[in-house]
């Protein structure tokens, strides 16, 4: 029996740098399951940190409903550097402007240039409840990481921009061992829906140089929404500026935080290929 996803045409992409698959599920009524997303990851060149599926809109006025898996399967609410990339493939349609539904909120984008687009990221998130972390802080600026993790900074700022972020702001960024402590933080038991790991280093006030542990993903060369909640955090610690460039491994970004509070990241995106899925990658998994 056929698989439902068999021949699907799949886009492959990258957001500075970070690895972007994106699937159009506009005309189906398939939900992608994690076991296929993890399925679609092992396929020669498909790799990726981040595939946004694309559902038909579930409100007038919007042009796609949104869900995000990271490369383990799992479900993110957010990812600005898979959004610019979605804004990219829907150009192609004529879309200069999108809104898009995601578990996060709505998400509103416009093309800037050939292959630069604007996200707007929406209002990040300062309360305990809402990052969320598994107990009461009074300030989310500074957040002591208690039991603490050996080798990692002892406080860290909490944000969320519809994901959780942890942002740790260090005085040399690439000396950090991002793969050690990267998984350790993201699964401390602070973090009740794990977390997104940054660490930040102040070049100027409104330059800042990022390495990124993601959540259900790894290290990673970019991470939009971990950008914009450095951003975020800088702004409310008195570091750094509203708006700034975000240096990460794959490519810069550029973030404002808004007077509205609405954050808003712009950025490249580079289209790799299209090809379609061929149905020896869903042999034995379950539709």
């Amino acid at each position: 029996m056929a698989h439902p996803l068999d021949h699907l045409p799949i886009l492959r992409m990258n957001g500075a740098g970070n690895e972007i698959l994106v699937l159009d599920l506009r005309g189906s009524e398939h939900e992608l399951a994690p076991q296929e997303a993890r399925a679609i990851a092992k396929a020669p060149g498909l790799r990726f940190d981040q595939l946004m599926a694309l559902h038909r809109p579930r409100r007038p006025g919007d042009d796609a409903y949104m869900r995000i898996y990271n490369i383990d399967g799992s479900l993110s609410a957010a990812c600005g550097n898979g959004t610019r990339c979605v804004a990219y493939a829907l150009a192609r349609e004529g879309k200069d402007a999108l809104r898009l539904e995601t578990d996060a909120g709505l998400i509103e984008t416009r093309r800037q240039a050939d292959t630069v687009f604007t996200v707007d990221m929406g209002r990040p998130r300062l309360g305990w409840r809402e990052i969320p972390l598994a107990r009461a802080v009074e300030d989310t600026r500074e957040v002591a990481l208690d039991p603490p993790v050996a080798g990692a900074p002892s406080r860290f700022s909490a944000v969320s921009m519809g994901n959780p972020h942890a942002v740790f702001f260090v005085d040399d960024a690439t000396q950090i061992d991002l793969e050690t402590l990267g998984p350790r933080i993201e699964r401390h038991q602070l973090f009740p829906e794990r977390v997104n790991v940054s660490f930040a280093q102040m070049l100027s006030r409104n330059d800042i140089l990022l390495r990124v542990w993601e959540r259900g993903t790894g290290a990673t060369k970019a991470c939009g929404s971990a950008a914009c909640a450095t951003l975020v955090a800088a702004a409310r610690a008195g570091l750094g500026e509203r708006a700034a460039r975000l240096r990460l491994p794959g490519g810069d970004l550029h973030i404002e935080w808004r007077a509205d509070d609405h954050v808003l990241m712009t950025g490249p995106v580079e289209f790799e290929f299209e090809t379609r899925l061929d149905p020896q990658i869903f042999e034995g998994v379950a539709a």
